[in-house]
């Protein structure tokens, strides 16, 4: 039996192996904010931190998911291709898009922005009970409340019509849900999966809070829904009532939308989906299908969202419930506002993630001391997630301006081309500017100071949240 003394060199000596080991893992093929802050995990508890690690230290997939995500290939770029007729002149912005994403922009389509909560449920379920071929569905949360409940219905009833019916939910957004969830749609005939299950092997296998954040809803291949609301009551979470912003899309752009869904399908049943006809031509809207994830190798979103500040020359508006920069975003919202640019950043008030809140906090006076503007939100949780760049161009979908939506997490975002659009994306914005108050650096400061500890206990934690 070992003494207390050698026991205690051995751990000694193991604490140090983590340290001098993990100083040349950590710094591979991760941001530096990142790369910091599992650094002074490893330094102060060497142990807990190779445990934490393990179980979420590495934002990939196993092998075997990559071999499938790389056999979904040619279907995406099939679909790519055929849009690529309907693609009007190519702009470095749209380029870029492509390359992250895999999907060009097309033209001919028609666009609907809906900020009703129930006004959207209520289209969706219309659009399904006109459904005659497929309804494909995809979305973080699917709860078996009153919301869940008129989808499921709709989804019986089209299922019960001879309409193909695939629901996908991810397995952690839901879980407080899913089995109930699952039994609803079930019953009513719907081929429901849940997507990414937590499985006990986790601390066997790379992270598994990797979730599918996205939100769709994709009807005869033709109109298509895509956003930040899941399919739950607007009041899920106690003293918190959420405020949404869908796009209701119908046009070719659901091909790339529809292609991304049959993708998604394919990991998780390795089933493969027979592509619809391109939409016929709806509207004038020049749209762009962008998914981001951790299945693609890089922070698609963020790059995006980075370009787009830094090509800014008169305005910046960034819509995000949870908003903690990196350090290139960071640069571009001060570089912007440096060069004349207005910088408008629409965050809530209310919080329904403690520590997340804390960390968002800790960027505020180093954003205001810059001559950023922060907007934030009365009385609701504003859950939608846009930007707009110059009143030109415009992006709606599921990611946040955070490292979870940046690396983390599967995403989707609508590119929006034209003038038009962004016009009645511009609208929106205001809307929520009024609803808004704004927040002054002074008092900001008068804050006391425990909050202030907190929040940078938190910012030191903020890269691996």
């Amino acid at each position: 039996m070992l003494d207390t003394s050698t026991f205690a060199l051995i751990y000694l000596l193991a604490e140090w192996a983590i340290r001098l080991v993990m100083i040349v893992v950590i710094p591979l093929r991760r941001p530096p904010e990142a790369a910091r802050s599992w650094l002074l995990l490893v330094l102060f508890l060497p142990i807990p931190a190779l445990v934490f690690y393990r179980l979420i230290g590495r934002a990939r997939f196993p092998a075997w998911r990559r071999r499938r995500f790389e056999a979904t290939e040619p279907s995406r770029r099939a679909a790519a291709t055929s849009l690529a007729a309907r693609s009007f002149v190519q702009t470095p912005l749209s380029r870029l898009a492509q390359t992250l994403g895999g999907f060009p922009v097309c033209e001919g389509n028609a666009i609907t922005l809906l900020t009703g909560y129930d006004e959207t449920i209520e289209r969706m379920v219309d659009d399904i009970d006109r459904a005659r071929t497929r309804v494909h569905l995809l979305t973080y949360i699917f709860a078996d409340d009153r919301t869940g409940q008129m989808i499921g219905r709709a989804l019986g009833r089209a299922v019960r019509r001879g309409v193909a019916v695939r629901v996908l939910i991810d397995a952690l957004g839901s879980r407080p849900w899913a089995e109930r969830s699952m039994a609803m749609l079930r019953a009513e005939g719907v081929d429901a999966r849940l997507v990414l299950p937590v499985r006990l092997a986790a601390f066997r296998s790379p992270r598994s809070d990797l979730r599918n954040h996205r939100k769709l809803c994709l009807i005869d291949g033709a109109v298509g829904y895509i956003g930040s609301q899941n399919i739950v009551n607007r009041d899920f979470k106690p003293g918190i009532v959420n405020d949404e912003l869908v796009a209701r899309v119908a046009g070719p752009v659901t091909t790339a939308l529809d292609a991304l869904f049959s993708s998604d399908w394919y990991l998780e049943t390795q089933e493969e989906l027979k592509p619809p006809a391109i939409a016929a031509r709806a509207g004038d809207a020049e749209l762009q299908t962008m998914p981001s994830g951790p299945d693609f190798g890089v922070p698609g979103f963020e790059r995006l969202l980075v370009e787009l500040v830094h090509t800014a020359r008169q305005h910046v508006a960034i819509v995000s419930p949870y908003l903690i920069p990196d350090e290139a975003l960071l640069v571009a919202l001060k570089n912007a506002v440096a060069r004349g640019v207005a910088v408008d950043l629409i965050v809530s008030r209310l919080a329904d993630q403690r520590l997340v809140s804390l960390a968002q906090h800790s960027y505020y006076d180093e954003l205001l001391v810059a001559g950023i503007h922060i907007h934030r939100y009365r009385d609701h949780l504003l859950h939608a997630k846009n930007v707009l760049i110059d009143g030109s161009i415009g992006v709606v979908g599921s990611s946040n301006a955070d490292v979870r939506s940046f690396v983390l997490n599967a995403e989707v975002s609508l590119i929006l081309h034209d003038g038009a659009t962004a016009g009645a994306l511009a609208v929106v914005q205001k809307a929520c500017v009024a609803r808004s108050d704004p927040l002054t650096l002074e008092a900001w400061r008068s804050r006391h100071r425990a909050r202030r500890i907190l929040e940078n206990g938190a910012r030191l934690v903020s890269p691996l949240l």
